[in-house]
């Protein structure tokens, strides 16, 4: 009996310090601000997917000339992608269809976009994205920025 309390304990104080370091680390990504919620699915093809599958939940952050991307459910303390604006080309925006409303937060727009030549597409909420074109848009003379 007191060896079950103690095992139940312990895994209770195992999830909370869990949750806390999650807690932890969104608050020291957003620390120096310019975040906002961004989901991503990387390397899609040329037609849309709306089975809502590759979908994955994160922070994106401005950082100068580029945006750094953090999965939410991660220990990392580093971005998983690191999208710079002069390699960032928009060709397309619409809304979320089929399965892909429930994979997806409940406001969000899909942007389709390429990066390197590689086909992605972020999904955030209509104020980020118009603060996300505004900082393509944004890029410093000399630089060519492709928005569709």
């Amino acid at each position: 009996m007191l060896l079950a309390l103690l095992v139940s304990g312990l895994v209770v104080a195992l999830v909370v310090i869990g949750l806390f370091v999650f807690g932890l680390r969104r608050r020291l990504i957003q620390r120096s601000g310019g975040t906002f919620d961004c989901s991503m699915r990387w390397g899609v093809s040329e037609e849309p997917d709306i089975s809502g599958k590759g979908w994955v939940y994160g922070v994106a952050r401005y950082s100068g000339d580029r945006i750094e991307w953090f999965r939410v459910f991660s220990y990392s303390p580093r971005p998983r992608r690191l999208l710079e604006r002069s390699s960032i080309e928009v060709l397309a925006r619409r809304a979320p269809e089929g399965e892909e409303e429930l994979a997806l937060l409940s406001d969000a727009v899909v942007l389709g976009c390429l990066h390197r030549g590689t086909r992605l597409e972020l999904a955030m909420s209509e104020d980020a994205l118009t603060g996300f074109l505004a900082w393509l848009e944004a890029a410093p003379p000399g630089q060519r920025v492709n928005v569709a």
